[in-house]
């Protein structure tokens, strides 16, 4: 078994485990109560940040949780928008995090933000690019190479939401504890959930890295016969 196979596989191990964290976590601590909705932890996390021009709505789906800084709206699934627990609370208050780094200037959710056209043109095209590469590398490398830097911004993009998604959950941990919207007894739990969620987008983000490193070994090895 080569070094890409084992990579792939321990990746896989690695989300399959990291996935199962975050849902044991959620469920765990959606059986704890809490006296807000979702929905009022996110508009006072708002107000009292001094945002005024958010929304906070409520979507479909299951954990489809975001915060869309186009029309400035925290989306917050059914689940969350209604649920009283401190799992909703705690998601709730993460997506208010990005709404404040955006009213703020956070540098990294500027930098995510700006690579979005071109990491939504990558995501469209880059394998059937890097496909196409393979099949001809040995007459035409330079179409792989195209699609290996296509790849590559996909890589970038997962690496730069880290920050993101990592100062969000301390924003929204940091204003709960100082709202003293939960007990201390529920704040570190709060945080254990927000940290689970944090795992998959490093696991997300080494897997992409792996997957590119073994683009480049392709690559490297096609252009030298």
């Amino acid at each position: 078994m080569n070094l890409y196979w084992i990579i792939f596989i321990a990746t896989l191990l690695a989300s399959w485990l990291v996935s199962a964290l975050f849902e044991s976590r959620m469920k765990k601590y959606s059986a704890i109560r809490t006296t807000m909705t979702g929905r009022e932890v996110a508009e006072r996390m708002l107000r009292e940040n001094g945002i005024t021009d958010v929304q906070v709505v409520c979507t479909g789906g299951v954990l489809t949780d975001h915060y869309n800084p186009t029309n400035q709206t925290v989306n917050l699934s059914k689940a969350v928008y209604e649920g009283a627990t401190l799992a909703a609370m705690a998601v709730a208050a993460h997506e208010c995090g990005h709404a404040v780094q955006h009213a703020v200037g956070y540098a990294p959710l500027r930098m995510r933000s700006a690579l979005v056209p071109v990491v939504n043109f990558s995501s469209k095209w880059v394998m059937w690019v890097i496909l196409a590469g393979m099949l001809v590398l040995q007459s035409f490398p330079q179409l792989m190479l195209f699609g290996i830097v296509l790849f590559a911004m996909t890589t970038l993009f997962s690496f730069i939401t880290l920050p993101v998604e990592i100062n969000a959950s301390v924003r929204a941990i940091n204003w709960m504890e100082e709202s003293m919207l939960i007990s201390r007894e529920d704040l570190p739990k709060a945080s254990a959930a927000l940290r689970a969620a944090a795992y998959t987008y490093v696991v997300a983000a080494l897997s992409s890295l792996a997957t590119l490193l073994y683009y480049i070994a392709i690559f490297a090895g096609g252009s030298r016969k």
